[in-house]
């Protein structure tokens, strides 16, 4: 059992190193102009962050999420090297 938890924490480790990876080239390759397309991409979620102010705690919750091109192909190329390590 342990050893099937440890391979989906594996897995998840390798889609998010994919994901930031592939949008670090896609924030790279928005400058290129032959390779501004990896960069379209959209984002979504709290544009304002939410704030809870309880006087003696406060909280500010906010959460953005940016997809673009290169990301997406970034956790593909993540998934493919999993599957061959």
């Amino acid at each position: 059992m342990a050893v099937k938890e440890k391979g989906r924490l594996i897995s998840l480790l390798f889609v998010l190193a994919g994901l930031v990876i592939g949008g670090l080239i896609g924030n790279v390759a928005s400058n290129v102009s032959w390779l501004s397309w990896l960069s379209y991409g959209e984002e979504f979620g709290l544009m304002e962050p939410l704030v809870l102010d309880l006087n003696v705690l406060s909280l500010t919750l906010g959460l953005t999420i940016k997809i673009n091109i290169a990301s997406i192909i970034g956790v593909i190329i993540a998934l493919v090297v999993y599957r061959k390590v």
